[in-house]
């Protein structure tokens, strides 16, 4: 400080000794009202101490009820450090601030021994990276990003797509309990402990429980044909064939190939070859002619068709060799194995009527009078029959990630009656398994289905964390941690997805309450959240989690929809790559899987390294720029 500051009765000197006066209050009360509500969760902590992390989020939590504006265009005029940063260790900013404030008002100020820099800053910095190491692993080729990536069911079977995915920079696999089976799990959990082996890169393995499944029920199908079409040009003329494949394969089967597959006998598959015709009669009375192009497997042929054509399920084929062309009555019959048909069009408009009902009934599009009056509007089923019960009249409801918004406009016998409020102008076309959010109903749902019950048991034995689905009460996390006692697998970190509006307001409850007792991280599930929430709203809040999440020293995961136009169109999205940018600010983020998967983990990584250059949460590091 220059001489010119130290003169008795220096205005700036005074303003400082205001600021001191003010700060050294705050930091009181701050620390008063921490300790009163960490009393509530004293039974939580075994050791009968509070942990370092438990202090800082009840310390942050007290800070932020004061409204610090004033303060803080205060603090920046002088220069002096912003408590806009104190998230990884509050109590310790206020001591660096008070300490450099006492340096420059008191000239008798003799600073003690401990430094609050080494002593607090920089540990809580330290506990967070210690937390998330424990979680997610060792970072990949010196950086600080930690990428997790939703595997699909190919990568049971597809070990290439995995160890492709560890060496471009996954660091953590996540399996979707939600879909796919145990055995097909497995598959992926092998592929990636392979890839491990084989790339010396480590992989954490994530494995989500479903949670209740509240999503569209099925749509009824319309008749089992199968239109085969091909592309002619201008003049008429077929330029292009189209192409099935006739399988012995269960349709199930993983495939690379996504033409579309019809089963068959096994005796009619050993008699194909190349060059054979199949000629047939289809759904508009039309004689056609499939020609066996080529064996694509075992279990698979490749056949095309240079017309257009209605193949009904289950209807003959005579199999033809090219010479037998118009030798149709004497050639050997098989039939087609069957197949289903498409789901109906059920396609509705702002202000349409849409009745939600049991999931039993299959889903129909709405039918019209010959003059165009309403005889009965849309109706799509829901998974879990029971929520529907608890609707009220005017309560919201969200349809596909918020695609199609509507009210309860009546409570009827069969069904819940809606309005719709939101949809785009051409309209929104319902599809079955597409998520439905009740925000504002409180649907009573035990924490754990007996799904969730069932696949805890695999989960336990393979998994190195457990993603908790729709938790929103520390009540929620009671459960969870019991059934995990209960499978002598207690050490097995949780990932608390944090994806309702309940479960944003019981945040810090959540914390509290697991942090002296559980490894813990917090997955912010974003697609969820902006339903519950609306976008403007989740824009906020997702900030808000993450400082939060700091302040307790809690991993975060940034999930939904980053990158997603080049993980599943290989198309590259401005504001998904600013989006992106923003992401660094978390420990982890997530990507969804799809067909260009590994080009939006290869840009994730080099948008993270480096970001990270020049930011750390919401320190701006100021790297040396060159223009």
């Amino acid at each position: 400080m220059t001489a010119a500051h130290k003169i008795t009765n220096d205005p700036f000197e005074e303003v400082l000794k205001q600021i001191l006066t003010e700060v050294a209050s705050l930091r009181q009360e701050v620390h008063t009202h921490a300790n009163q509500r960490l009393q509530k969760y004293q039974e939580y902590f075994p050791s009968g101490s509070f942990s370092k992390s438990a202090y800082n989020l009840a310390h942050y939590l007290a800070m932020r009820q004061f409204d610090l504006r004033h303060l803080q265009d205060r603090l920046a005029q002088a220069g002096l450090s912003s408590l806009g940063r104190a998230e990884a260790s509050v109590l310790s900013t206020f001591d660096a601030l008070i300490d450099v404030l006492l340096r420059a008002t008191d000239r008798n100020f003799k600073p003690g021994e401990k430094n609050p820099i080494e002593y607090g800053l920089n540990r809580g910095q330290q506990l967070l990276e210690q937390h998330t190491i424990e979680l997610f692993g060792p970072f990949h080729d010196h950086s600080k990003a930690h990428v997790m990536v939703t595997l699909g069911t190919e990568a049971s079977w597809n070990y290439g797509l995995i160890n492709a995915l560890l060496k471009k920079g996954m660091t953590c696999a996540r399996i979707n309990c939600a879909h796919d089976d145990p055995l097909v799990w497995q598959g992926m959990i092998n592929n990636v402990h392979r890839a491990e082996t084989e790339t010396g890169r480590p992989c954490r393995i994530l494995m989500d429980l479903a949670g209740h499944k509240i999503r569209t029920a099925a749509i009824a199908l319309e008749p089992p044909i199968y239109h085969i079409k091909v592309k002619k040009d201008r003049t008429g003329k077929t330029v292009a064939s189209g192409y099935l494949i006739l399988t012995v394969a269960p349709l199930n089967s993983p495939s690379d190939i996504s033409l579309f597959r019809i089963p068959i006998p096994k005796e009619f598959h050993r008699k194909l070859a190349s060059g054979m015709f199949l000629g047939f009669i289809d759904n508009q009375e039309k004689q056609r002619y499939l020609k066996v192009e080529k064996a694509l497997s075992s279990t698979d042929w490749l056949v095309s068709c240079e017309k257009s054509a209605y193949l009904v399920s289950g209807c003959k084929l005579k199999l033809l060799k090219p010479d037998q062309l118009d030798r149709k009555k004497s050639a050997d019959e098989y039939a087609l194995g069957k197949f289903d048909g498409e789901p109906l069009d059920i396609r509705v408009m702002k202000d349409d009527l849409l009745l939600l009902t049991a999931e039993h009934i299959a889903g129909r599009p709405a039918e019209y009078s010959a003059s165009g009056a309403l005889v009965r509007p849309a109706h799509i089923g829901c998974t879990l029959s029971s929520a529907i019960t608890k609707l009220k009249v005017d309560q919201p409801v969200w349809i596909d990630d918020g695609k199609l918004g509507a009210i309860v406009e009546k409570i009827t016998d069969q069904g819940v009656l809606l309005r719709i409020t939101v949809a785009k102008p051409g309209g929104v076309r319902i599809q079955s398994d597409k998520g439905i959010n009740f925000p504002e109903t409180d649907l009573g749902l035990p924490a754990l289905s007996e799904k969730d019950l069932a696949d805890l048991d695999f989960v336990c034995m393979h998994a190195d964390m457990v993603g908790f689905s729709f938790v929103e009460s520390l009540a929620d996390m009671e459960c969870l941690m019991t059934e995990l006692t209960k499978r002598n697998a207690f050490e097995l970190p949780i990932i608390a997805k944090i994806e309702t509006n309940k479960a944003v307001k019981n945040l810090p409850d959540i914390i509290l309450g697991t942090v002296g007792r559980h490894k813990l991280g917090i997955m912010i599930a974003r697609g969820d959240l902006a339903v519950e929430l609306g976008s403007a709203r989740l824009a906020e809040i997702q900030e808000e989690l993450l400082w939060l999440c700091e302040a307790a020293h809690v991993p975060v995961i940034w999930a939904t929809q980053v990158l997603e136009s080049i993980a599943k169109k290989g198309v590259r999205s401005r504001p998904e790559f600013t989006d992106a940018a923003m992401a660094v600010r978390a420990e982890c983020v997530m990507l969804n899987k799809g067909p260009y998967i590994l080009d939006a983990i290869e840009a994730l990584v080099n948008v993270m390294i480096r970001m990270h250059e020049h930011q750390r949460k919401k320190f701006s590091r100021l790297r040396a720029l060159h223009w």
